[in-house]
């Protein structure tokens, strides 16, 4: 089978592109072809298909609007021309259109597997698909089909699902976007478009993580039947890891106010355990964290790190923790702790909900509650040999729930039922 596999990074950046290239490998390790559609960046790691190099590929990917990897980094910085170009992508880009019916017409795949495209590819990929007759399969990774911010949630409000429930002006209103009534209106606009477009309608098939997520969408409008739940897999680089567990939680991923990294901070100062905390912030929400934290020596920012930096953190914690205050798709750092035979301190909220079994995998704790949360970690540091039971547990699921040649095959069957 070849696949064209669309991403709007082609280089590691979070948990998208990590999935990005994870199915890229496993794919071409079960006999497929995968054809890369992407946008240009110096950040780009070098084109391969099925472990050769193709440069020449690189002619189909978009040109690059700016070289950052977060719109918030850049937004400040921009020209009027490539703010005005950097919006078109968030409409409908017919660069993107005409390219992907070359690549198309050129490489003629069995199907189009897209990982993200909204904001800096845009939906017009999925019309140039349907004109070739090329069936179109799309992974979801966040709320972008319900929610412009695709996050539903504001610092104003926190959960928010107003435009879902039809109150589209709600966007402008708590600026949602960057802070800003004009990015939230123009975000609200190009979510309007979408929706008129009735995009979805489009896609022959949706990947989703979480089952919550499948819940939502239902909502939204998509038929169960084109819904398909399958988890995110763990590549495994290093089967029955050594590892050990230290006197220390770790926090993995980025510093932003939905990830409730507030009220985990606070449930940490004052308190007699170590927390280290690995990641970093696209909009200076790290400096307010480490503000409150200030010279309190157990809360640890060791700054930002490739997953390689990451691994020996993951191999030596206690146990880690995902307090996240907005719905959270399927955290990448959730099933990481499994791989590493670590057990998770996590919200009962969104689809943390299914992922951690109270008990069994790790804790749960009730939302944005300090004194919870304490109580949890506590009993992690004074039951180590528990904490230990449920590490073990979660990693029994990295060989089952999510492993690669379970997703591998699932994915299978979608991708047949499309083509059939």
């Amino acid at each position: 089978m070849k696949v064209i596999l669309v991403n709007y990074r082609y280089f590691f950046s979070g948990g998208p592109e990590r999935y990005y290239f994870n199915i890229k490998e496993l794919l071409e390790k079960n006999g497929h072809e995968v054809i890369p559609f992407s946008v240009k960046s110096s950040r780009n790691v070098p084109i391969t298909v099925k472990g050769k190099e193709r440069p020449e590929l690189e002619k189909y990917f978009l040109d690059k609007v700016d070289d950052e990897v977060y719109f918030a980094q850049s937004a400040k910085k921009k020209s009027a021309r490539l703010i005005f170009k950097s919006f078109t992508r968030m409409f409908y880009s017919m660069e993107a259109k005409r390219k992907m019916k070359r690549l198309l017409r050129d490489e003629k795949p069995d199907l189009v597997y897209v990982i993200q495209m909204h904001n800096k590819i845009s939906p017009s990929i999925v019309d140039a698909a349907r004109e070739m007759k090329v069936p179109v399969v799309h992974r979801i990774s966040d709320f972008q089909y319900m929610c412009p911010n695709a996050l539903f949630y504001n610092d104003r409000t926190g959960v928010c699902e107003e435009y879902l429930k039809g109150n589209r002006l709600a966007c402008v209103k708590n600026k949602c976007v960057l802070d800003s009534s004009l990015y939230s209106g123009i975000k609200m606009m190009a979510k309007c478009l979408h929706d008129m477009m009735k995009v979805h309608e489009r896609i022959d098939a949706f990947v989703v993580p979480s089952a919550f997520t499948c819940a939502k969408l239902h909502t939204y409008g998509i038929p169960s039947e084109k819904l398909n739940h399958i988890p995110t897999f763990f590549n495994i680089k290093e089967p029955n890891p050594l590892v050990s567990y230290e006197p220390f939680v770790l926090y993995v991923g980025r510093l932003e106010k939905q990830k409730g990294l507030m009220t985990l901070v606070k449930a940490f100062k004052d308190f007699p355990y170590t927390l280290k905390i690995i990641g970093f912030s696209s909009d200076g929400y790290e400096n307010d964290l480490k503000a409150f934290a200030g010279e309190t020596d157990n809360i640890q920012f060791m700054g930002k790190m490739d997953f390689e930096q990451i691994v020996p953190y993951l191999k030596s914690c206690l146990c880690t923790v995902v307090p996240s205050e907005w719905y959270d798709n399927f955290p990448n750092s959730l099933i990481e702790s499994y791989a590493y035979r670590k057990a998770v301190v996590a919200t009962d909220f969104g689809s943390l909900k299914e992922m951690v079994e109270d008990g069994e995998t790790g804790l749960k704790f009730k939302y944005g509650d300090v004194d919870d949360l304490r109580t949890k970690i506590q009993y992690m540091f004074e039951h180590t040999e528990d904490a230990r039971r449920m590490g073990e547990n979660g990693y029994q699921l990295i060989g089952t729930k999510y492993s690669p040649s379970t997703h591998y095959n699932r994915l299978m069957e979608v991708f047949k039922k499309v083509l059939e």
